[in-house]
């Protein structure tokens, strides 16, 4: 077996007990990502060179006796909405090209402090604004299991790396689902954490009050080893929970559900709902069931409402913290000739570098919040946002978790709902209402769909600060329906023969690795390009994070339109 097939937990113990080296593991991934992303563009870039150097460093602390963490030495990817010093940050958005943050965020330096290995960036939609990662600036990324299909969204990337075994472990973010239903699309395990449970500081942000940093994987246990690293008390983020982390390490290792609670939400299922997704939903409910759960049908009559009231607070949101995108302080800059104003200069600057789906959800958001119309849609989204609130509040007086499919469809086809923003947007009816409410949630497979043969992935919802409910119902659902089959190989495009420079396990013995020759994935030669072209890299004269910095927003609607 090859070491990228691995799960987490797997690699883990083949470090600690010298069956192999973070090096070796490391070479695998990188020569995987540039085996395969040339079809699926799950990478934007790719950060060979340190990647390499820190399995080195984590391999010279191992066989001088440290004490390492659990996880250390194990590769990770890091969706691009996560600022990494000195590695190009764009959010999948060509108005950041060139910028080069000069910290790193929170998640990241967690990370890095527990040794595991980053492998490098992952594709998204531009500012996590979409539901298929086709809205990205740099291409969409493909679906391992069909390369014709979408990886979901926004975090396509992430979810796609995983599925193509490019790397055991990933980070993302879930505004409304963007973690979730990737997850379900292509048969892997993501995570929402309870509101606050993981630090947004250096997260890109959004929608401020609905933005939350998790943990992908391809298993329940190797989830919850990556959400214990990241997750914590952070005094950066003034959203942060001071309360300690929900045992779910230990929830994911008992996967017993014996007398737990199971809720089935009515409205989430019925007409919009592919036969095969309730189908195979259905066949994981029975499975729990048959495990010892104790299953109830429950009415959560506020659902319906969830989307409509996500697209006005998100757009109100997104439009506050995109307006510090303005040409002057980092990123793209268009028009600076010295004949254009600088309101000119950034009027240039975001008709090219913002794409179609951020112009109209910043349009869409700036109207709800301007005067005389707050009311009317900001408003009103608002007190249904507490009325969905109700109804989990509700819920969980009857029963301990709740179940419902993670999308109404498997993975559609590229360009199918492109020109279609409401069907696109119905691909979150089933993930937007845990975000409105704060609580956690995840996806975790639930076999392949019976209409296309496509993954199918079953969302289990907790209340806030029971996040180790969703692991032990996500490990007892693993066990009832067995190994998760993996997505079909993915046959090599980029001819990149590591082995052949003395590097990988493939080479003889444990060869130490030649940095320059890994760093060839076409993602980390378009993003170099870039940086050139734009010519405003990492605000040379920044020092460290700065109030006005792109990751730093812990606000939730800050500046109106007409305050702008």
């Amino acid at each position: 077996m090859s070491l990228t097939d691995l799960t987490a937990a797997e690699l883990a113990l083949a470090l600690a007990q010298g069956e192999a080296s973070s090096q070796e593991a490391t070479t695998a991934c990188l020569e995987r990502i540039a085996a395969t992303d040339g079809d699926l563009n799950a990478f934007l870039h790719v950060d060979a060179e340190r990647a390499l150097a820190a399995a080195r460093a984590v391999d010279a602390r191992r066989a001088a006796g440290e004490a390492l963490a659990p996880l250390a030495g194990v590769p990770v990817a890091v969706k691009d909405a996560f600022v990494l010093q000195g590695a190009p940050t764009t959010c999948g958005s060509r108005i950041l090209e060139g910028w080069r943050p000069p910290y790193d965020a929170t998640v990241v330096s967690r990370l890095r402090a527990a040794g595991l290995v980053i492998l490098g960036k992952t594709n998204m939609d531009e500012f996590a604004m979409g539901s298929s990662t086709e809205n990205s600036a740099y291409g969409p990324t493909r679906n391992p299991w069909d390369r014709e299909r979408v990886p979901g969204g926004s975090g396509g990337g992430s979810a796609a790396c995983l599925a193509a075994r490019q790397a055991p472990l990933a980070i993302g973010s879930d505004t409304g689902g963007s973690i979730r239903q990737p997850a379900a699309v292509t048969g892997t395990v993501g995570v929402k954490p309870t509101y606050g449970g993981v630090s947004r500081y250096g997260l890109v942000a959004m929608a401020s009050s609905l933005d939350q940093p998790g943990p992908c994987a391809r298993t329940a246990l190797d989830a919850a080893l990556l959400h214990t690293v990241i997750a914590g008390h952070d005094p950066r983020d003034s959203t942060s929970l001071d309360a300690p982390t929900p045992p779910v390490v230990r929830a994911a290792r008992d996967g017993r559900v014996d007398g737990l609670r199971l809720g089935v939400v009515q409205q989430l299922g019925g007409q919009g709902y592919a036969p095969g997704v309730e189908e195979r939903f259905q066949q994981g409910v029975n499975a729990l069931e048959r495990a010892g759960a104790e299953v109830r049908r429950l009415s959560c009559p506020h659902f319906p409402l969830a989307l409509a009231a996500y697209y006005l607070i998100m757009p109100s949101e997104a439009s506050s913290n995109l307006a510090r995108f303005d040409a002057v302080r980092y990123g793209l800059r268009v028009g600076d000739d010295g004949a254009n104003s600088v309101e000119q200069v950034m009027r240039l600057t975001r008709g090219l570098g913002f794409g179609d789906e951020v112009k109209r959800r910043v349009i869409l958001g700036t109207y709800a919040l301007s005067a005389g119309y707050y009311e009317a849609y900001y408003g009103s989204a608002q007190k249904v946002r507490d009325l969905v609130r109700r109804d989990f509040a509700a819920a969980f007086e009857q029963v301990d978790v709740l179940v419902s499919p993670a999308c109404p469809t498997t993975a559609w086809r590229l360009g199918e709902r492109t020109d279609d923003p409401w069907a696109m947007y119905q691909a979150d009816l089933c993930t937007v209402p845990v975000n409105l409410a704060g609580n956690c949630a995840a996806s975790f497979p639930a076999g392949l769909s019976p209409d296309d043969g496509l993954p199918v992935g079953l969302q289990v919802m907790a209340p806030a600060g029971r996040d180790d409910l969703l692991y032990r119902v996500g490990a007892a659902l693993e066990r009832a329906l067995g190994p998760s089959p993996a997505a079909p190989d993915v046959a090599p495009t980029v001819a990149v023969a590591l082995t052949a420079a003395g590097v990988g396990p493939a080479a003889s013995g444990r060869t130490t690795a030649a940095p320059a020759a890994v760093g060839v994935h076409p993602a980390a030669s378009r993003l170099d390009a870039a940086d050139q072209a734009a010519g405003q890299a990492a605000a040379p004269d920044v020092a460290g994070p700065s109030a006005d910095a792109p990751g730093d927003d812990q606000t939730g609607v800050g500046r109106t339109g007409a305050e702008r």
